[in-house]
């Protein structure tokens, strides 16, 4: 199967793949999306450029391509999580249907009409360009899930609006696998000038069917069995993507042997086959979690390989002459989505302001729309291949313009926190600190580097003292009665930390327990004798004169547990997060897919303190403590504070 020149090949285009990392991560730097710099690497090293990739070399890595678009399909498919889409279902379901209902009716018809100005169509008789335009057509329908959800990251977004576009982005990638299994079965009878059968019908759904419940068996058993084999990760990863590509091999296989031996050919569809089975793992079995991991693990590497020999597939020659056509498309593509947003938020009954610029949340385009294109190139010969080039120059465009279009909307519709390089208080949690010294300004340090907006409150005796550099707001207060604390923005505050005297803090704790309802008040204890006043109103103490010996005596008993709270440990931290999302309201924290570098300690609810396991529920309002990385808390609090 494989020949010395395909291994020759493989390493070549290895190199060359590394490079690509290297350029993905510079064009970062200029906040364009990293795949852009692995398509620009496969351009400049193809045939059209350096000739470092031939096209025989192309054309022999097309198993590359399988099992990249096997992975991408696993990918889709394990994104869509039902139970995380509840609260917008009604929403998710009309915007979806208006864009596939728009885009595709608008791009298709546009192709047929634009055919002659085509160079592959303009020969081509009307059947073969409707099945040319149908194909085209299922692909502009594609998303992006990752780039959209990297946006949603970057700018801290939550709310309704930000829910409905992940969600729409989601499911878009599973029904658009489905609207190119219909249509490439379609297209195929039409290009071979068959006469229509009432059976042709009933053929495809039976494939389509058939590709469901394939995968579904595979989600069932084959990929759940794969992510528990006690070996490295890595190994997973890798029998995971074989998987995949034995999908592929085998759909190939079966498609040839029937049409050898009968007078019609059965396609099962691989892409649906993957994505069916990882829906499976997903929403069916308990290790979602898990594959998800294999997926995450193993995505940077399949991602650099695929958009590098994509971009080194592009025929430069047959984009250069049909780059007014390549614009065009992209323009009708965005008409078509504006038309389906508007249609399908307004039946849906979203507000009529977010229905207008919601169009911008779903122009970006990536790895399932470049997958078809080049799934594609390789079935459909001898016109493939240029079909496939016209389709990812308009996919480039896309993934040009989509991320800034929809970071734009999201601060139009008020659902973006961060902003202009500047932090949006909105929603972001803040702490009043009462006293100015070294360890009030480290506290607001710490505070601030996780995000939170820190006020120090000092009285008029020290608002002269010099304070180190600090992001704090440090204002002077001439007293500690409820009005001024109100002038310095007690009132809202998430915490309130006070290191005066005794009776001071006393006073400070009162009003903010009386008048403001402030839940986590943290006091520095001076005299162990005014304790029973502080408990009174809930405020947590800390005795300089045992807080040592007890963080000592914890470091003893349990050094790992102790190091970990205390954010000691390298690249770990721990931070609480109230539940916002709807969608999560009865979720137990088994089904949550958060990072598997995460670790919930527990739970406040309603004043009391849950030890948090498996089977534990949330509820809207629990406070929920969680350890792990920077990067992985990042996405826990966007998973439980979209409200």
């Amino acid at each position: 199967m494989f020949e010395p020149k395909v291994f020759v090949a493989l390493a070549a285009f290895a190199i060359i793949a590394t490079a690509a990392r290297g350029f993905g991560r510079l064009f970062q730097r200029f906040h364009l999306p990293l795949i852009t710099g692995f398509l620009f690497t496969g351009i400049i090293a193809g045939p059209y450029a350096l000739g470092l990739i031939s096209t025989e070399t192309t054309t022999s890595l097309r198993f590359v391509d399988q099992i990249a678009l096997a992975f991408i399909a696993f990918a889709a498919g394990g994104e869509m999580h039902l139970k995380e889409l509840r609260s917008r279902l009604k929403s998710i379901g009309w915007v979806t249907l208006g864009l596939v209902v728009s885009t595709f009716t608008i791009a298709s018809t546009f192709l047929v009409l634009v055919s002659n100005y085509i160079p592959f169509m303009a020969e081509m008789t009307l059947q073969s360009r409707i099945a040319v335009a149908i194909l085209g057509g299922s692909i502009l329908v594609a998303r992006s899930p990752s780039s959209a959800i990297a946006v949603v990251n970057e700018m801290r977004a939550r709310g309704p609006f930000t829910r409905t576009a992940l969600g729409v982005t989601v499911v878009m990638d599973v029904v658009v696998i489905l609207i190119f299994a219909l249509n490439s079965s379609i297209a195929d009878v039409l290009l071979t000038q068959d006469a229509f059968q009432p059976m042709l019908i009933v053929l495809v759904i039976g494939e389509i069917l058939t590709s469901i419940l394939l995968g579904g068996l595979i989600g069932k058993l084959a990929l759940p069995l794969i992510t528990r084999l006690p070996v490295p990760a890595v190994l997973r990863a890798t029998l995971m993507i074989l998987c995949g590509w034995g999908v592929f091999y085998g759909s190939d296989w079966l498609r040839h042997w029937t049409e050898e031996r009968y007078s019609f050919e059965i396609l099962l569809e691989p892409l649906l086959i993957c994505m069916a089975a990882s829906f499976v793992v997903a929403n069916q079995t308990t290790q979602r979690a898990a594959f998800q991991q294999l997926i995450d693990d193993a995505g940077p590497l399949i991602y650099t390989v695929f958009f590098t020999l994509a971009g080194a597939s592009l025929a430069l020659d047959v984009l250069w002459s049909a780059w007014a056509i390549a614009l065009a498309i992209f323009a009708v593509r965005i008409v078509a989505i504006a038309i389906g947003t508007f249609i399908g938020g307004t039946i849906a009954g979203d507000p009529a302001r977010v229905n207008r610029v919601g169009w911008m949340a779903y122009i970006t385009q990536a790895g399932i729309g470049l997958g078809l294109a080049k799934q594609v190139s390789a079935e459909f010969q001898p016109w493939g291949a240029t079909f496939g080039t016209l389709i990812i120059a308009v996919i480039v465009l896309n993934q040009f313009v989509g991320p800034p279009l929809f970071k734009w909307v999201l601060t139009i519709v008020g659902e973006a926190h961060v902003g202009a390089g500047k932090r949006d208080l909105k929603g972001t949690p803040s702490a009043i600190i009462f006293g100015l010294d070294a360890q009030a300004v480290g506290l607001a340090r710490q505070l601030d580097l996780h995000g939170w907006r820190v006020v120090i409150a000092t009285g008029q005796e020290n608002k002269t003292v010099a304070v180190p550099r600090t992001n704090a707001d440090i204002r002077p207060i001439a007293s500690y009665d409820r009005e001024e604390l109100e002038r310095i923005g007690a009132k809202d505050a998430t915490a309130i930390v006070s290191l005066l005297r005794d009776e001071d803090s006393l006073q400070v704790a009162e009003v903010a327990y009386e008048h403001f309802g402030t839940r986590n008040i943290v006091v520095q204890l001076h005299d162990r004798k005014n304790s029973d006043s502080f408990q009174d109103l809930g405020v947590r103490l800390i005795d300089p004169d045992t807080a040592l010996i007890s963080l000592l005596d914890h470091f003893v008993r349990s050094p790992g547990a102790t190091a970990l709270l205390l954010g000691m440990e390298s690249g770990q931290d721990a931070e609480d997060y109230f539940v916002f999302n709807p969608d999560l309201d009865g979720v137990a924290l088994r089904d949550l897919r958060l990072p598997l570098d995460t670790l919930v300690l527990a739970i406040q609810r309603r004043g009391a303190t849950l030890v948090s396991h498996g089977y534990t529920t949330l509820e809207l309002g629990d406070r929920v403590t969680v350890v792990g990385s920077a990067e992985s808390l990042v996405d826990v609090e966007r998973k439980l504070q979209s409200a």
